[in-house]
């Protein structure tokens, strides 16, 4: 594997009235015109299929617009990235606005009825990422399924707000919706079924999954859904995820995130959304961080954080596949440098009062080293508290299949680090269109996950010949499987509420106002 490659690596609504599954043909027609498909594996690939008018000029900022038709065949070709500075995941950055683009991946086999749809949308911290690097054709031609991967604007042209704008702090969500009636509109002519959709990602990709499950404006746009190390109760407390980080979530009020852009937008000069229309996408591009957050409350999009909307049980009734990794945060240690004093940490993090309670909890005893024991803390705190708060939650309506990926080896993450944050991917695509170097093991569990994975897209339950029975959990603690390698701990029940300590992260978070996950 190249250095280069390493670092890309590592970091219903609308009636139909569209034809019957299109044979297995390399050209099909969509609702504003054909595109050509690629044979990748076992599969045909229609990449860069623009699904929303490129959001420039006066659409900078607006609800997406409808796509002007083409003439002629578009080739498949992959579209521009969302604009977003320099990353592991897109090296050379992106300052393209013209990214409203979706890939197609249908197995090649012609098949006697529709396939179920399942629509990814990507992580990256709602500042990053892009769908064109997740190749799915393994997954698509092992699954029998059909599988859209979505671009959605990023940063300051997606998660923007100022005084009067409407929609502020959701377009990106606004754009996630608009692929999923794209794909109400178009899924039979590429063998799928428009009434059997999953929507599904991973970190900023399950937390935007969880906002879909909340927000009225996606009511029938599909009909199950899994979130993968990204919930609706997501948030850190103080000092946790970064030094000096103060306690937040990805959901802010819309009226805070009006502000914030009102506020930037003084210091551009600008004192209208028209002048903010007219600056150019690099200026925007240096401010992008600073709009990193979903604004709630100012539109039907999202009338209410997340996770007050799911502890209240307003959300679609769907059944629901949510887990997280066994080691989350090792990912962010090497933001802290080299780790020594563990208890200042922990302090930093609940305060003098609590930090008697949390060393207790995990002594430094219990771990080859500090910084093993802020990873856990920090695992727990974060990630999977606050995934078992939004499981507990949703069970009590729906059904849902917890799980925790455990391999200690995955071929994405360092040595040392563990089942780190995104180190599943790998097991479910060919991220950036790789192979990667699987054992034996590391391989038969790939292909039970796909087999997971796509049977719940296929009939909202998991279960099916050649891997462990997976149950629904129940309210109170949430049960799941562990996924690991038969050469580890291979693939067996758990508990995760026990394991990551949540009945302990839920009792502390309530007293003297210290946050946490809001569990059941």
């Amino acid at each position: 594997m190249t250095k280069k490659l390493l670092a890309l690596l590592t970091a219903v609504l609308l009636p139909l009235a569209i034809p019957a599954p299109a044979a297995a043909s390399d050209v099909v027609q969509t609702d504003s015109g054909a595109v050509r498909s690629k044979t990748v594996g076992q599969a045909r690939v229609f990449d860069g299929i623009p699904y929303a008018a490129p959001p420039v000029g006066a659409l900078r900022w607006k609800a997406p617009h409808p796509v002007q038709p083409w003439s002629g065949v578009r080739e498949s070709t992959l579209g521009s990235p969302c604009p977003q500075q320099a990353n592991p995941e897109v090296p050379k950055g992106s300052s393209a606005e013209d990214c409203l683009y979706l890939n197609v991946t249908a197995p090649a086999k012609p098949s006697a009825k529709p396939r179920a749809v399942m629509v990814w949308l990507h992580g990256g911290g709602f500042f990053q990422g892009t769908s064109n690097n997740y190749e799915a054709s393994k997954l698509a031609a092992r699954g029998d399924v059909v599988v859209v991967t979505v671009n959605y604007r990023l940063g300051i042209y997606g998660f923007f707000g100022y005084p009067g704008l409407s929609g502020s702090g959701t377009f990106g969500l606004q754009d996630q919706q608009a692929a999923l009636r794209w794909v109400q509109r178009n899924a039979r002519v590429f063998g799928g079924d428009p009434r059997n959709v999953t929507v599904a990602g991973e970190s900023a990709g399950g937390m935007s999954v969880c906002a879909q499950l909340t927000s009225p404006t996606a009511t029938g746009l599909f009909g199950k859904a899994i979130m993968q190390s990204g919930s609706c109760a997501f948030n850190w407390a103080d000092n946790s995820q970064y030094p000096s980080q103060a306690a937040d979530s990805p959901w802010r009020p819309v009226r805070d995130v009006q502000a914030n852009g009102k506020e930037w937008a003084a210091g551009q000069s600008c004192r209208t959304i028209d002048c903010l229309r007219s600056i150019d996408s690099d200026v925007l591009l240096a401010g992008t961080l600073q709009f990193t957050q979903l604004g709630y409350g100012g539109s039907a999009v999202l009338p209410l954080s997340s996770a007050k909307a799911l502890r209240a049980g307003l959300f679609h009734r769907v059944p629901i596949v949510s887990g997280n990794n066994h080691d989350e945060a090792t990912s962010w240690l090497p933001a802290f440098g080299e780790i020594k004093d563990y208890p200042k940490l922990v302090t930093d993090m609940v305060g003098a009062k609590q930090a008697a309670k949390v060393l207790q909890e995990y002594p430094l005893s219990r771990y080859e080293s500090p910084a093993a024991a802020w990873a856990a803390v920090t695992t727990d705190r974060i990630w999977s508290c606050t995934q078992v708060a939004s499981s507990q939650q949703a069970a009590r309506k729906v059904p849902v299949y917890a799980y925790e990926f455990a391999d200690e080896h995955s071929p994405l993450v360092q040595p040392g680090q563990g089942a780190a944050h995104a180190a599943e991917l790998p097991y479910l695509f060919r991220l950036g269109g790789f192979d990667f170097p699987f054992s034996e093991t590391q391989q038969q569990l790939s292909n039970q996950m796909i087999d997971y994975w796509t049977s719940f897209v296929r009939t909202g339950n998991p279960n099916g010949p050649g891997r462990p029975d997976w149950s629904p959990t129940g309210q109170r603690e949430v049960k799941g499987l562990s996924l690991a390698p038969t050469d580890q701990s291979g693939i067996h029940p758990v508990n995760l509420s026990t394991e990551h300590h949540c009945d302990f992260w839920a009792s502390l978070s309530q007293q003297d106002g210290v946050p946490g996950p809001r569990l059941a």
